[in-house]
């Protein structure tokens, strides 16, 4: 029997895989997957994992890092919100904790491992990915990301128009940007129009 879209949705909302891994970390909380994504989008954005902000808001992207990524997109909130053009689907669902120097944990491969190519069966229209940080990027285009996150995102026409890989849009890398101007200048307007061109 074919799963649906919404059976998946379901069954991973109610998923507690990691509950006794998240109990461990240094903020001591409990699972609860962001799942953002339908069959009709043609935008797939493979992230690494929701922050504490968004584990509270339960929307992805729905901190200072989303405001950055939705200004280099080229989209408002309206837009990039609709699930109908814009899947988001990180490399894992949940929150992973903070360890105890109050730094993100890394997201937990078993995340991936078990629901990953099943929500991708169900995104048949994708056809623009961008990936975000060296998780996605190492995950998705395996060996072509092994020189590392800077490497990769300049490698991007490599890609291109298909898949644009990108450093991840929080304000911690504000310096990378900065030394990096082609970013802005080069890979921005040819990513804006190829999501302005599936809108």
């Amino acid at each position: 029997m074919t799963e649906t879209c919404s059976d998946l949705m379901t069954d991973l909302q109610s998923c507690t895989i990691c509950v006794d891994r998240f109990a461990k970390t240094h903020s001591a909380h409990t699972p609860r997957p962001v799942t953002w994504f339908n069959p009709a989008a043609r935008i797939l954005i493979a992230g690494q994992a929701p922050g504490m902000r968004v584990h509270k808001s339960g929307r992805p992207f729905s901190d200072p890092s989303g405001d950055r990524l939705r200004d280099w997109m080229g989209v408002d909130e309206t837009v990039f919100y609709d699930q109908n053009r814009i899947a988001i689907v990180p490399m894992a669902f949940c929150f992973p904790g903070y360890n105890a120097a109050g730094s993100d944990l890394a997201p937990p491969k078993i995340c991936a491992q078990t629901w990953r190519d099943r929500v991708l069966a169900q995104l048949v229209s994708i056809d623009l990915v961008l990936l975000i940080g060296g998780y996605a990027q190492k995950h998705h285009l395996k060996k072509a990301a092994s020189g590392g996150v800077t490497r990769t995102v300049e490698a991007w026409r490599d890609h291109a128009p298909a898949i644009f890989p990108l450093p991840h849009p929080s304000w911690r890398n504000t310096g990378w940007l900065k030394k990096h101007p082609w970013f802005e200048t080069e890979l921005l307007p040819v990513l804006r129009q190829n999501i302005n061109d599936r809108l």
